[in-house]
């Protein structure tokens, strides 16, 4: 939720201070910003003046926190919120949801893939710094971006398994190989299964989670991407670049099958089923940048 707040933040302001508020136990679950805010954990960041010209917030308790911001500062900020705030939706200027967000108004602006701050440019640092790191696995090279459990959703060695069995198989089929790169959700014990095979096999490739984190440089140089389903935004990061990805859905929680569907019905992304085909090209599909539009209109009819 921090990446998706961040990246829309950074591509409408050029001037972008990122605040992290941490409650402690009750006050972190208590449906007041005001209240909460007397809870905080003292490495938390400070919320005072001076204030911004705009909050952008992200997570139920985030939503909480803006609106108390805002009663703070007598309404100066506008606000503008990522994903549905559960509460108050009227008190935000704008809402960007996704289409199996529940929030509904006319201050909602729905996209198709969650925010995120993965650019061209970013890609394409990554990119020269990671080629040569990368250089030794054969191609076609497929990235396999690894989440872990979400909510009531289990990802243990059963799923690891199934992933493995079929990203073993895309890879037999082209002839290629795997950079798989897990995330910090990802069970060691899930890890541990991958790690194990790549002892075996030169053209299986693993980050352990040790030194330089290898996401973006996979994201880039990958000739295909295989992504988890759960986690909307590494597959919408996975999406901002312009090659084919498919997901992985094994036992997904409702919403996260709806996105995934969603993206499938559109042509954007294939399930994951261990065959290799030559899907059509596509653009790139990002929709932070249609999101900061909204936002700089909203900007400006403040300014008008």
């Amino acid at each position: 939720m921090r990446t998706q707040a961040r990246g829309l933040a950074r591509a409408v302001a050029d001037e972008v201070i990122e605040k992290v508020v941490l409650a402690r136990p009750p006050w972190r679950n208590l449906p007041n910003g005001r209240l909460i805010l007397r809870g905080l954990e003292p490495q938390s960041d400070l919320i005072g003046p001076p204030w911004p010209d705009l909050i952008v917030s992200s997570g139920r308790r985030s939503a909480l926190i803006a609106r108390e911001a805002r009663r703070r500062a007598k309404g100066a900020p506008l606000l503008v919120h990522v994903q549905d705030p559960q509460a108050g939706a009227r008190d935000f200027d704008l809402i960007v949801a996704m289409d199996h967000d529940a929030v509904r108004g006319p201050n909602v602006v729905r996209v198709a893939t969650a925010l995120h701050d993965v650019t061209p440019e970013r890609l394409a640092a990554a990119a020269r710094i990671w080629r040569d790191r990368l250089s030794r696995l054969r191609r076609p090279l497929i990235g396999v971006i690894v989440g872990g459990p979400a909510g009531r959703a289990p990802f243990g060695l059963a799923e690891g398994r199934l992933l493995l069995e079929r990203v073993l198989a895309m890879k037999a089929a082209a002839g290629g190989s795997l950079a798989v790169v897990p995330s910090r959700r990802t069970p060691d014990a899930v890890l541990a299964l991958f790690a194990d095979a790549a002892e075996t096999d030169p053209d299986l490739w693993v980050w352990r989670r040790e030194g330089d984190n290898p996401y973006l440089g996979v994201l880039a140089l990958a000739d295909r991407l295989v992504v988890t389903g759960d986690s909307t935004s590494m597959v919408s990061e996975a999406l901002a670049t312009t090659h084919p990805v498919e997901v992985f859905t094994p036992r997904l929680r409702r919403r996260h099958q709806a996105f995934v569907r969603g993206l499938e019905a559109r042509g954007l992304v294939r399930i994951l089923d261990g065959s290799w085909t030559d899907p059509a090209p596509r653009l790139a599909v990002d929709s932070t940048a249609e999101a900061a539009a909204a936002v700089r209109r909203l900007v400006e009819s403040r300014r008008s």
